[in-house]
Parts: structure tokens; C-alpha cells; sequence
């Protein structure tokens, strides 16, 4: 059953459930406590979904060592994006996305905002059997790949169909699900060696693409996208300089465009100005009028008001 958790002591549930389903995790908050959200829905053949807006959940390694070294867990991203490092290799996922977590090791989980993670635990010692001599069960799932896009769909249709099945039936599901992860995952060369090819204005414009892709992640930063592209911060400003401009003041203009679209677009209407700017990425409404006001010349309220003015005449 769904367990949503906003109470006063919804983090002290929170942590209860997700240690009883995942180990020993601990959880920090990015907001203040009361306006923490933590849901976990169990459903059947092993498959939970888990909707949180923590900063951060993580279980430190001298902690590792006390866990359930028994499954393993394929995570699809339902919506929202997160980060999530396992002994110091990192993934980041937008949704749809999916990676396999192995339940030995430290793990890091960073929420960028409201998230939803469907988690279906696998026997881990099937799955370190199928991948062979692979030292450790993580990485991320292919979406190109013929073996990963079956994996989404399979997943898929598990978060669909929630109707319980024998043993026999959910032993054969596992058993689909393992052999299809050695040609699924997605290898650490393998992932970066297109944006290896990239140069110069090429690789400018990839940047700018997944930059334009990202804007909703409040923790998007050159740190962030110099790690996710596997090049030096140094690199990363270079490719801005280079046309007179900066990675964060890009960041910053294609936030207020997409604000500024949404702030005359007679559909969002109802949505507060507050709430369009945390939409994309802005975590402090102050800051985002100041800003919106020196870009635009006129606050996000005259803004608004004067383009809706003009769209109904």
C-alpha cells in the first residue's frame, strides 16, 4: 500500500521503510522538514515505487558492510532527475532512464527536486552470475541498445500491471529480466566516447543541448555537466569563453526564456509566478525577479500581465 509521509515525522517513517526495504540508508533533507515528502508504494514481484524530494540518500560505506548482500536493484527514473553515485562511479537519469544498483558498496542518491524511482530487486547472486567477471552490478541501462529497450518496456508494464502472480510466474520474470542485463548495460567507455569525438563548436553545441535539457535541475552546474560530460571544468568554461560568454550566465538566460515563455503562454494562467520559476531551476524567488527584471527590463508580474494583455487584444 502507499505510505505517503508528510507528517511532522514523515522523515522518521521515511527512513524506517527505506531501510527495511534497501538497508541502511540516511537521509538529508533540501528543504525544510515540513515541507519533506517521502512515498513508498509496495507492489508485487518485488517492485516498489519510491516518490521523495530529499536532498540527498546515501548509506556510507562503513555501513555497506551490515546490508542485505542478497538482490540487486533495477531503478527506472519515473519522472524528475537524480544523480546517484556507487563506489565512486556516478549515473546521471532523466526520465525513463534506468540503471542497475547493486546492494554491496556506498551509495549516493541526489534528487534534483521531486522525484520517482520504480525499484525491482533482482537475486543478486543470478545477476553476478549472468555478467560474469564484472566486478561490481552497477550501471547505466542502454536505451539504444535492442536488450536495454526491452528492459524499459518490461518495466514499463510491471509499474502498469500490478496484479499478483505465482511463484513460478515471478521466478520466470526475473529470469527474463537477468538475461537481458549483460547486453543492456552500457559500458563506461562506451558512454562517453561520443562526446569524446566532439570539438570545438560541435561539442559547444552538445554542452548547450544538454544544458537546455537539464534547466529543471535546481543542482545543475559546471561541476555537475563537467563530470556528466567527462571533461575538465576548466574545458567546459573555455567552450563558453571562446564566444565571449560563461557556462552559468548561459544557465541563467536559458532559464529566464523558458520563465519568460511560460509567464505568457494563456495556459499557465493559473500557475503562480513562484512556481514557474522553481520549475526551472530557480530555488529562491527573490533572486529570480531580480534577475528576470535586469534581463527583461520590467518585473515577471508587469511581464506577464502586459504579453497576456497583448495575446487577448
Amino acid at each position: 500500500m502507499s505510505i505517503p509521509q508528510h507528517a511532522p515525522d514523515g522523515l522518521d517513517s521515511w527512513n524506517r521503510e527505506l531501510r527495511a526495504a534497501c538497508g541502511h540508508f540516511d537521509t538529508q533533507l533540501a528543504f525544510n522538514r515540513s515541507l519533506f515528502i517521502g512515498e513508498i508504494h509496495n507492489l508485487s514481484r518485488g517492485l516498489a515505487i519510491l516518490r521523495t524530494n530529499a536532498g540527498l540518500i546515501k548509506r556510507p560505506t562503513h555501513q555497506a558492510d551490515h546490508d542485505n548482500d542478497q538482490e540487486c536493484f533495477l531503478v527506472s527514473q519515473r519522472s524528475g532527475y537524480s544523480q546517484i553515485t556507487q563506489n565512486d562511479q556516478t549515473v546521471q537519469l532523466a526520465p525513463g532512464e534506468m540503471l542497475l544498483m547493486d546492494s554491496v558498496g556506498s551509495i549516493e542518491i541526489t534528487p534534483f527536486g521531486l522525484i520517482e524511482h520504480a525499484s525491482l530487486s533482482l537475486s543478486r547472486s543470478a545477476v553476478c552470475k549472468h555478467l560474469g567477471g564484472q566486478a561490481r552490478a552497477f550501471g547505466k541501462i542502454s536505451s539504444t541498445k535492442a536488450c536495454g529497450r526491452m528492459l524499459h518496456v518490461l518495466m514499463d508494464q510491471l509499474c502498469k500491471d500490478d496484479t499478483d502472480e505465482d511463484a513460478t510466474q515471478v521466478e520466470a520474470l526475473q529470469a527474463a529480466f537477468v538475461s537481458l542485463l549483460g547486453s543492456a548495460l552500457e559500458q563506461g567507455d562506451e558512454c562517453r566516447e561520443g562526446v569524446a569525438a566532439l570539438h570545438g563548436n560541435n561539442l559547444r553545441s552538445y554542452v548547450q543541448k544538454v544544458i537546455d535539457e537539464s534547466l529543471s535541475q535546481p543542482g545543475l552546474s559546471p561541476i555537475g555537466l563537467a563530470n556528466r560530460l567527462n571533461i575538465s571544468v576548466r574545458h567546459l568554461y573555455r567552450l563558453f569563453e571562446e564566444q565571449d560568454d560563461s557556462v552559468c550566465r548561459y544557465i541563467q538566460r536559458a532559464r529566464l526564456k523558458r520563465s519568460a515563455d511560460d509567464l505568457t503562454n494563456p495556459f499557465l494562467r493559473s500557475e503562480s509566478i513562484t512556481s514557474i520559476a522553481y520549475k526551472w531551476g530557480f530555488t529562491d524567488s527573490a533572486h529570480f525577479s531580480r534577475s528576470f527584471k535586469k534581463q527583461f527590463e520590467v518585473s515577471p508580474k508587469e511581464f506577464r500581465s502586459s504579453r497576456l494583455q497583448a495575446v487577448g487584444a
